[in-house]
């Protein structure tokens, strides 16, 4: 049975986005590249929903990519990657499927019938939905040392507290936390 994780950026505010979906106070050292070649080129799918499959394939398909991260960028594009969405008509990013159904029953499958370990970026609504449902096995949560007082938390929607257990803490040269827990 293939595991399900989630990776993102937070806030000190719990924001994995600011108002107007911003991004751009992302905090990201050497340690973070380290981390993004690795796991870029682990062999885990890529899940997302479909605004963060539109940034994502946006940028690492540009030349900006390729230029500032060749290693990264090589595993982005090679990795098979699935988009979750009920209005995109096709995904043409390399190694892309959409799905369309029901998010829950399709995770429910995809689960038990891949080999590879599932990773979700981004995609906040996909991630507060799954972890409804209990689907999450595992959390990596990137602390930035920043609040911004606005913003949209990976949560949002949550009807039930989430109770997780810390694994390990790794502090980082820019002064982010990398905190993984599992359910």
């Amino acid at each position: 049975m293939a595991k399900l994780s989630v990776f993102n950026l937070i806030t000190l505010d719990g924001c994995f986005k600011g108002p107007n979906d911003d991004i751009s106070w992302h905090n990201f050292g050497e340690d973070e590249q380290a981390l993004s070649i690795e796991a870029s080129n682990s062999g885990s799918t890529l899940l997302f929903g479909r605004v963060t499959y539109d940034m994502m394939k946006s940028y690492w398909t540009s030349d900006d990519a390729k230029n500032e991260d060749p290693k990264t960028t090589q595993g982005m594009n090679s990795s098979k990657k699935i988009v979750f969405s009920k209005t995109l008509n096709e995904a043409t990013w390399e190694n892309t499927r959409l799905i369309k159904g029901d998010l829950i029953s399709e995770i429910k499958k995809l689960k038990a019938e891949e080999k590879a370990n599932m990773t979700i970026l981004g995609s906040g609504q996909i991630v507060a939905q799954l972890a409804q449902a209990n689907l999450i096995d595992d959390y990596s949560i990137l602390l930035n040392p920043l609040a911004l007082g606005d913003g949209t938390t990976m949560f949002k929607g949550l009807s039930h507290p989430l109770k997780l257990n810390l694994v390990s803490v790794k502090a980082m040269k820019s002064g982010n936390v990398l905190l993984n827990y599992t359910k």
